[in-house]
């Protein structure tokens, strides 16, 4: 499993390792996989050219203990120093080693890298006028941010104002929340963890890794039988909206369970039994899927699944009807909704932007409000328990952003639930399943809806057998 801890938890942890170590060791430990990350990245010391931006926090001065270390190595450094306090050991180290200190608008000579070390862990979103300059003297150079790039919310994921867009950070101890949740990661780039050996607690942010799918994902023993491996209603589609209910049991049926039951409208559940000749029709089930392309049925449909007492995945239009129906009261039975940011929107009365400028507090507040998990999707879809814990999926190309994708993902969803995964792993591994599988049926170019489906066994099969 992969952690993202808090500043607090962070600074805890140095704090721990700093009272049994030498002085500044651990600074040298995180400025040396610094240097060695840019150069890395820069291919070759010879000839290359690094420009420091400087703030005061520890952050900077593992940049300049960095440019120490890459002007040993024959790097051309110099350093633009953003507050009057920098870290004293590191600058004279850089000074000692060759390295420059040059104005914030020096143009000449361009450098082929920048390092943002301008704020750290602690500071607050959004960058001074200084700050800003400095990024814009040297606009088109890719940036190495130190930690996390300067000017996001850490602990959260958002932006507000001004930030630094990185190519690559280079964090220490531990991925913090920035780095796996959206807005903020976009601007992280590529991540590169470097180990300073801490002992951090339990993280309230993760992201699963393929062992931990493998481990999640149920298995058929040599004495079960189809309806022991779980049974998954679908309620879906409509006359107007045929194909997600073709697409959602297409997600249900993915070999996860034992059997999947399609009950909804007449002309779907023949197209239905067509192209899945496995399904069947009513009767008991262990989990139901409801509301993809239900339209003017969504209401019958998430009542009559509610009345059979078992786990739900609500999709599209059961979410539009789910206050009407429960009058305001949070959800009887195990849960997961699978809003997108316009749906989550509507549903806790905001406006989709600041869904999108928050989207780890407004997961969280939609888990707490309906007392179940709450999957958001996007690029980074977050999976939301009532308790505050967020699983983060980084899996799926960009190519997934198409139609009847969430269709697909609702069914599997469903379809974990009934194989009896509890709701924030049916969350989980059903959206990591799901970016797997598009990246499988992309192979680096476009996709549908139906071709994700297509690919979730081969998914399957590689995550049990890598």
């Amino acid at each position: 499993m992969r952690s993202a801890h808090t500043a607090a938890q962070v600074r805890a942890a140095e704090a721990a390792a700093v009272a049994t170590l030498p002085e500044g060791a651990l600074m040298q430990r995180a400025a040396h996989g610094l240097a060695a990350a840019v150069l890395d990245l820069l291919g070759t010391a010879y000839g290359a050219r690094v420009r420091l931006l400087v703030g005061s926090g520890d952050n900077g001065g593992d940049a300049l203990w960095a440019g120490a270390a890459l002007r040993r190595r024959g790097v051309a450094v110099d350093a633009v120093l953003l507050s009057d306090q920098v870290h004293a050991a590191g600058l004279a180290a850089l000074r000692a080693a060759g390295g420059r200190v040059v104005p914030a608008t020096d143009p000449d000579p361009r450098p082929d890298l920048v390092v943002d070390g301008i704020v750290g862990i602690g500071g607050r979103p959004g960058l001074r006028a200084d700050a800003v300059a400095a990024l814009d003297a040297v606009a088109g150079v890719p940036v190495v941010a130190v930690d996390v790039p300067s000017g996001v919310a850490v602990d959260t994921g958002a932006v507000d104002g001004p930030h630094v867009r990185a190519a690559l950070t280079v964090t220490f101890g531990t991925a913090k929340v920035a780095h796996l949740v959206d807005p903020a990661a976009q601007a992280a780039g590529a991540v590169h963890l470097v180990d300073l050996g801490l002992d951090l607690p339990p993280a309230a942010v993760t992201a699963l890794r393929p062992d931990d799918v493998a481990a999640l994902l149920p298995r058929p023993g040599a004495d079960d039988h189809k309806y022991t491996r779980g049974v998954v209603g679908v309620r879906a589609g409509s006359a107007r909206y045929p194909g997600a209910g073709l697409l959602c049991v297409a997600g249900a049926a993915s070999g996860l369970v034992g059997m999947v039951r399609y009950v909804g409208d007449d002309a779907v559940g023949a197209r239905v039994r067509e192209a899945h000749p496995e399904v069947v029709g009513a009767g008991r089930v262990q989990a139901w899927t409801v509301g993809s392309g239900t339209d003017e049925g969504a209401r019958a449909t998430l009542e009559s699944a509610l009345a059979d007492g078992v786990p739900l995945c609500l999709d599209a239009d059961a979410l539009g009807v789910l206050d009407d129906v429960l009058g305001g009261s949070p959800l009887p039975v195990p849960a997961v909704l699978t809003p997108h940011a316009g749906e989550l929107a509507r549903l806790l009365g905001v406006a989709r932007e600041e869904v999108e400028a928050a989207q780890l507090a407004h997961a969280r507040a939609a888990a707490e409000r309906w007392g179940c998990t709450v999957l958001l999707k996007g690029r980074h879809s977050l999976a939301a328990r009532p308790d505050g814990h967020v699983r983060v999926t980084t899996t799926g190309p960009p190519w997934l952003a198409t139609a009847g994708a969430g269709d697909v993902l609702a069914g599997l969803v469903g379809a974990l639930l009934a194989a009896g995964l509890d709701p924030l792993e049916a969350a989980s591994v059903g959206s990591w399943l799901h970016g797997a599988a598009a990246t499988l049926a992309s192979g680096g170019g476009p996709l549908v809806a139906s071709d994700v489906a297509a690919a979730l066994p081969a998914a399957v099969r590689a995550v049990l057998h890598r």
